[in-house]
């Protein structure tokens, strides 16, 4: 009998210790994260920064006595982060929308399964890739670049981008033009040694290259009208493990939008602080009015993304797998994540308005009312970005800052026919009686010219005929 009480006690005894150790279980969470690519910013480097998944990670329920091992790795584009997560090395990890449809194929060609779970960043109209030339080209659009070389990372976003643009054209892409795979980083160096002829990209690389004062951007993505994104992907069986899990790191990437849309100045010094992508070009995207848009909901336009992502895969023989869109893009996570965060996942989803500019004028103080007109200005030594209500004042105030001797880190302007934000240095102008408007292509500038009047100028001219 006592042997037998021993015995009982002993498995009891085991049997509890197994429970405890169940509820201890060390749980990973492994993230890739693309921090040069700025719009996956939300979904990786300030969460990591920031220290905002710890925050919301569960330690109650199932998770009582859980412990974390968080760890992250940081990658320059999606094709690496997918070898490493196909091969188990790594449980969530964000990428756009082209590379994102290469990642399902990919697990679904091991036999596994990986679900888009959430939106980041994004246009519905595909601003954020784009094409540049090198600085003293004389190509100033895309329909000179018949029979030239241009460059792209190939299986990007903007590699998708390019193969839509080549062929609205009219072009075969494998006749027409050449093009070669290059990555952003030697082809900043081979567009300052005019070694290409152009050169096609995703965030920030089409703003940025012009910035750094080596190209010209000739061709933005809106222009082939085809949505683009960026967004956060998770091994299907590790959400289905652990879905309270995947829903905070949503929160946490929630909250990080949350403040960088409180003071995109601050962090924007923050990501170039980690990622030497400087804040003004930063700020061109996170900022009000930014070039595109975080939205963290499938909107249509985003779905639609994913399955034109996938059609180009198999025509480009990338892959053949059949990737159904439907079931690839799974909202059940968000929409948990938005409840448990008190926001309204279904009015967001019907909103498609970009961060507003509330600002007032710089000079007079009034609030800006049209927020399509203004333009800013960012001064050396300033935490803040100046509003103008008008860019021709926004012109001036910058040729006056620069006559007293202040620097200028940049001037954005904003696109008169699309509305996109630009770098004013970059920009054509057209100076007529009563205003001043900006436009990304000399063609554009040279058509609003001819027909309402006004000289077509540069940057410097615009500045010094500012009123």
């Amino acid at each position: 009998m006592q042997l037998r009480h021993t015995i009982t006690t002993t498995l009891l005894g085991l049997s509890l210790l197994a429970a405890v150790s169940a509820n201890a279980e060390t749980i990973r969470i492994a993230i890739g994260t693309q921090d040069t690519t700025i719009n996956c910013a939300t979904g990786g480097l300030l969460i990591r920064e920031l220290k905002l998944l710890e925050k919301y990670l569960p330690h109650d329920g199932k998770y009582k006595d859980a412990q974390y091992d968080i760890q992250w790795k940081n990658f320059t584009s999606g094709a690496p982060l997918t070898n490493e997560m196909v091969a188990g090395k790594l449980d969530i990890g964000s990428m756009a929308d082209f590379p994102g449809s290469f990642n399902g194929a990919a697990f679904q060609k091991a036999g596994k399964k990986s679900i888009f779970i959430t939106v980041l960043s994004g246009s519905t109209t595909g601003s954020g890739n784009g094409i540049v030339v090198p600085k003293g080209s004389p190509v100033q659009s895309l329909a000179e670049l018949k029979g030239k070389t241009i460059s792209v990372p190939f299986a990007s976003t903007a590699h998708g981008m390019l193969l839509r643009a080549v062929k609205d054209q009219g072009w075969d892409p494998e006749k027409d033009v050449n093009i070669i795979t290059q990555a952003p980083e030697v082809a900043g160096s081979a567009l300052q040694s005019n070694k290409i002829e152009a050169h096609a990209d995703f965030v920030p690389f089409a703003e940025l290259f012009p910035h750094r004062g080596y190209a010209r951007k000739i061709f933005d993505g809106s222009q082939a009208n085809t949505p683009t994104f960026h967004g956060s992907l998770v091994d299907a069986d590790y959400a289905k493990k652990y879905p309270e899990v995947v829903v905070a790191f949503l929160r946490a990437a929630i909250e990080a939008n949350r403040l960088i849309a409180a003071e995109p100045e601050k962090y924007s010094e923050l990501i170039e602080k980690v990622t030497g992508i400087e804040a003004e070009i930063d700020y061109l995207f996170h900022g009000p009015l930014g070039l595109q848009t975080r939205d963290f909901t499938w909107k249509p336009e985003y779905r639609q993304a994913v399955k034109t992502s996938v059609d180009t895969l198999k025509a480009m023989k990338r892959t053949e797998t059949d990737l159904d869109p439907n079931t690839f893009v799974d909202d059940q996570y968000i929409r948990a994540a938005f409840k448990q965060s008190g926001l309204d996942y279904e009015a967001q989803l019907k909103n498609y308005a970009k961060l507003p500019l509330t600002g007032k004028d710089a000079l007079t103080g009034k609030p800006i009312a049209d927020p399509k007109r203004v333009g800013q200005i960012w001064v050396q030594g300033e935490p803040l970005v100046r509003h103008y209500a008008t860019l021709g004042t926004a012109l001036a105030e910058a040729r006056k800052l620069e006559q007293s001797g202040r620097k200028i880190r940049t001037v954005y302007a904003h696109d008169r026919d699309t509305g996109l934000k630009l770098l004013a240095a970059d920009a054509w102008y057209v100076q007529g009686k009563n205003e001043t408007s900006a436009f990304l292509l000399k063609h554009a500038a040279e058509a609003w010219a001819r027909k309402n009047g006004g000289a077509v100028l540069d940057f410097n001219a615009a500045k010094a005929g500012a009123v």
